[in-house]
């Protein structure tokens, strides 16, 4: 009777938040589980994204944030796989996700602050330099790498390559494997001759392998989703809050810009144009 009794006062206390940040003119004090503080959601464990030693992108733009805001930064973490944002932005332990695609179903997204495509790593100098698309024969033959069930899977297998591929895992807890940093590692060894990642983690990873590699972003490709507007998530119902990141992007673009460039994330205007550093 105790349980019952606590979860039916847990969720009455939730169904209040919502119908309160749903009132118009309420602002952060109510759509926020703490107004004075930048409660971020984040993956423990997730490089280049985000750690618990903030040593990510994300972690670095939450503190621009937060410095903008004249709020500290707190996290809750969490592995990002299924049940991020349930167990997360949705059950009020924080009020933020700084990294989130442009539309994502499960939240409400601000306007993006940064738009990638996938891209192809290979080794610098070698036979490979010059290839844009997946559809250069060059790539016949060749042992590419491929995270299982991504957007460059049906794009290789339309070309051809798929049966040459390596595949790497899809959904993983970040604590204990990092897939993208094993298929570079593989890279920069010959063990395979190439890879396809999204750009972010291609360009962090290979900016720090030795031997050097190219980081091409496939902006050539047709037929599957390539390239994805990245934005920040909020709760459905919070209104204010969203106009208030939407704002705080605007205004401090150039410096979120900066961040991403140091980190090595291959970035393009809103004409398709490579931003530089």
């Amino acid at each position: 009777m105790r349980w019952t009794i606590a979860a039916l006062a847990v969720g009455c206390v939730l169904i209040a938040r919502a119908a309160n940040a749903q009132q118009p003119g309420l602002g952060d004090a109510v759509e926020l589980v703490d107004p004075k503080v930048l409660r971020v959601c984040a993956d423990p464990s997730n490089l280049p994204f985000s750690n618990e030693a903030n040593e990510g992108f994300e972690n670095k733009i939450a503190a621009l944030i937060g410095e903008k805001l004249g709020k500290p930064v707190a996290y809750t973490y969490y592995p990002q796989v299924i049940g991020f944002v349930r167990s997360t932005l949705n059950a009020f332990r924080c009020d933020v996700i700084i990294g989130d695609s442009k539309g994502d179903d499960l939240v409400q997204t601000t306007n993006p602050y940064y738009h990638a495509f996938y891209a192809l790593v290979v080794p610098a100098g070698k036979d490979l330099d010059g290839v844009v698309s997946l559809s250069d024969p060059r790539l016949k033959g060749r042992h590419l790498g491929v995270v299982a069930r991504t957007p460059p899977a049906t794009i290789m297998a339309e070309n051809g390559l798929i049966g040459d591929a390596h595949s790497y895992a899809l959904t993983v807890d970040t604590r204990y494997e990092a897939p993208a940093k094993t298929m570079v590692e593989d890279i920069a060894a010959g063990r395979i001759d190439g890879g396809v990642l999204w750009g972010p983690i291609a360009g962090y990873y290979a900016n720090r392998s030795q031997p050097r590699l190219n980081v091409v972003p496939l902006l050539k490709e047709q037929g599957v989703p390539m390239d994805f507007h990245i934005a920040m998530g909020v709760r459905k119902t919070d209104q204010n809050w969203k106009r208030t990141l939407n704002r705080l992007i605007a205004e401090n673009q150039d410096a979120i810009n900066r961040i991403l460039l140091d980190y090595g994330v291959p970035i393009v205007d809103d004409n398709g144009k490579p931003i530089r550093p």
